[in-house]
């Protein structure tokens, strides 16, 4: 396949006939109520972090999952935070995670001032491996003998905090098999569902197998406020204290200003949360286009050999947010990454390995052959949706 073709249907499939126009990686699309729950919100003036369209996003992002608690945060990265606070993790903790992933998730870690832990990943879902976590548990970690219920890192010393998958461009990972998992070595579960809204596995929504999760509403994402997150959860407790952790832990009183314990100014905004009220009553049209699109794109990489598309397991129904292709070697990828973006058509390679970093390249890490095989070869291709707008 020579990258001057899928150049030309890129461009035809997102109908962009300017040579001289860019075809962006993932941008946002405004074709419902955004200007108008936007104006709303001005002319209410409670712009900031109270306001009806907070309760009201909460509600639907809750009811949309099917969790029973979800509260609205400034970014993602916030949620991921408050998520790891709330299920325990403390300094000198450690949390297992996937290197193959956003700098987001090891820094809600390194914010709690916890170690990441790096296993390896399924080459079929750019998430966790089940395999990989569990003989990392029973090779490398011990039951703790002042705390039975607590694992200990035979390496380290330190006391595994939590399991903290991440569920890649949308696709879900094997998540019932690292719940199992999580259950049988009583670690704490939770999901690293940014990308992930709209996707499921076994008909449950990514981000209710574990204690919390968090999603992400940056502007690249499948569906966004500008800038903000979500924290999901089925416990009372946990959500109530997400919701007081989120707000600088103040005291409800009509004008006191009593705080009760150290805490943070994430709150989503009220204009933040009217956008995403809009796109998320879009988002099933988003999905299906989205949907089309990646079929597209399987239609046309059937038709030449070498690069393989990414697909979503049996199991699984994934929202495509970002379509991923893995070429045979670096030398291909990084061809079709140069000519890609030569002729303004915006592709990116995966991340770097997380291990791979300054901050994080003394971290313990377990066999990476697999994360280390997709980094030098996956691209990611436009991925925007397509519908009609309906705004006048």
């Amino acid at each position: 396949m020579h990258n001057t073709q899928l150049i030309a249907f890129i461009r035809s499939l997102y109908n962009v006939t300017n040579d001289n126009d860019v075809v962006p990686l993932h941008a946002p699309l405004f074709a419902g109520n955004e200007k108008t729950y936007l104006c709303d919100c001005i002319d209410s003036t409670y712009v900031s972090s109270v306001g009806p369209y907070v309760d009201k996003f909460e509600h639907m992002v809750a009811e949309y999952t099917g969790a029973r608690y979800a509260i609205a945060t400034a970014s993602g990265t916030a949620a991921l935070h408050i998520c790891l606070k709330l299920a325990g993790v403390v300094p000198e903790d450690e949390v297992i995670t996937q290197p193959l992933t956003f700098i987001a998730t090891c820094n809600a870690i390194s914010y709690c001032g916890a170690h990441p832990v790096f296993i390896d990943v399924d080459r079929d879902t750019l998430g966790m491996s089940p395999a990989s976590l569990r003989e990392f548990l029973r090779t490398q970690t011990r039951q703790s003998s002042q705390t039975p219920t607590e694992r200990i890192n035979t390496t380290t010393g330190r006391r595994i905090a939590a399991v903290l998958p991440m569920h890649t461009f949308g696709f879900p990972c094997r998540i019932d098999e690292i719940t199992q998992i999580c259950h049988e070595f009583n670690l704490v579960l939770v999901e690293d569902a940014a990308e992930s809204l709209g996707s499921t596995y076994s008909g449950q929504h990514t981000g209710t197998f574990g204690t919390l999760a968090a999603f992400s509403f940056n502007g690249n994402k499948t569906i966004t406020s500008g800038g903000g997150g979500m924290i999901i959860t089925n416990d009372a407790a946990l959500a109530k204290h997400a919701k007081h952790l989120t707000t600088t832990a103040k005291l409800p009183h009509a004008y006191e200003f009593d705080h009760d314990e150290i805490a943070y100014n994430y709150r989503m905004p009220n204009i933040n949360a009217a956008l995403g009220c809009a796109q998320l009553e879009n988002l099933d049209s988003l999905l299906s286009s989205k949907r089309s699109i990646a079929l597209a794109y399987a239609d046309f990489f059937s038709m030449h050999l070498g690069p393989h598309l990414m697909r979503e397991l049996p199991q699984s129904h994934a929202n495509f947010w970002l379509n991923a292709v893995i070429l045979p070697d670096t030398v291909t990828r990084d061809s079709m990454l140069t000519d890609l973006n030569a002729a303004g058509v915006m592709a990116r390679p995966i991340w770097r390995l997380m291990n791979q970093l300054p901050m994080y390249r003394e971290c313990q890490t377990a066999d990476l052959c697999n994360a280390t095989w997709l980094e030098q070869r996956v691209l990611n291709l436009p991925s925007s949706a397509i519908i009609k707008s309906k705004q006048p």
